[in-house]
């Protein structure tokens, strides 16, 4: 009998890298009996390792969602082995030439397609200063630099610069307009958020780059709910980031004016304004557990 080939969920894999160099996997077959009626060597199981997180779909549209670590599924069954010689002994027939042949085992194409489970989404255009504020409330190591798109794919972080608030925050890729559509990837990057419990908007109130900072918050807005609906209606926050710039000063009453929601000042740079910010998320995620 040949072995199955097994996908299994796995917390310390974030990517589907490997997937891209290897597309075709394969169990061990069975091996043949031999004499003195020994049955065949069952076949080795081949386990295919993926990220937590991860949709298997196959060629009939079945999803399997692996959302918990060694969480398993069976993806194609070993051939069924054959009969020996010995299972057709008869009283008149003692030394048959007669076996039957084992099964064929079974082939699918699938699909993975990777969303990351995390409890933030941050969400911001590029430079608005999300991999800074990551590190700076995680101590994470995401790359720093003052070109757009220095995030090139999701990365996680743990909050920790206040005990009582500890989650996990997804850094998405900076989204330009037209995300929803794919333009800068975008749509890879947005289905990243689907499983958060909880958006933060980073916004760079100095608008260093040239940027309104109104039309960013917007323009993202627009782009979530472009691409899903039911984006903008989780629980969210605004970080008005960059507040220890002069500049960001002078927006902030404007900002305050245009979009009737409360705001947090911040600077991810200096780590002013950080915990009240990483606190308030903090109570509403649990209150949103409390509530599911």
């Amino acid at each position: 009998m040949g072995g199955e080939v097994i996908i299994e969920a796995c917390r310390h894999l974030t990517t589907l890298m490997d997937f891209h160099y290897r597309h075709s996997w394969r169990a061990e077959s069975g091996r043949q009996g031999s004499g003195g009626r020994k049955s065949g060597k069952k076949g080795k199981s081949l386990i295919i390792k993926i990220p937590v997180g991860t949709l298997v779909k196959d060629e009939k549209g079945k999803i399997y969602d692996l959302v918990q670590d060694k969480e398993k599924i069976v993806i194609a069954h070993g051939g069924k082995g054959g009969r020996g010689n010995a299972a057709f002994v008869t009283s008149t027939q003692r030394a048959p030439r007669v076996a039957e042949k084992g099964g064929q085992g079974k082939a699918k194409t699938i699909e993975l397609e990777l969303k990351l489970i995390a409890d933030v989404g941050l969400v911001g255009c590029p430079n608005s200063g999300k991999s800074t504020f990551l590190n700076k409330v995680s101590g994470a190591k995401s790359k720093i630099a003052s070109y757009p798109f220095t995030t090139l794919r999701p990365f996680l972080g743990l909050a920790k610069i206040i005990p009582s608030a500890n989650f996990i925050i997804a850094d998405i890729p900076g989204l330009l307009k037209g995300a929803h559509r794919g333009i800068g990837l975008g749509d890879e990057f947005l289905r990243h958020i689907e499983r958060t419990k909880v958006l933060v908007y980073l916004i760079d109130l100095a608008g260093v780059d040239g940027r309104d900072p109104v039309e960013d918050f917007l323009a993202l807005r627009t782009e979530l709910k472009s691409y899903k609906t039911d984006l903008t209606k989780k629980p969210f926050f605004i970080g008005l980031n960059k507040i220890d710039l002069d500049r960001a000063k002078k927006n902030l009453g404007r900002f305050r004016e245009k979009v009737r929601e409360k705001v947090f000042p911040v600077s991810a740079l200096t780590g002013e304004g950080l915990s009240g910010f990483i606190k308030a998320i903090g109570k509403v995620l649990e209150r949103t557990n409390k509530e599911k």
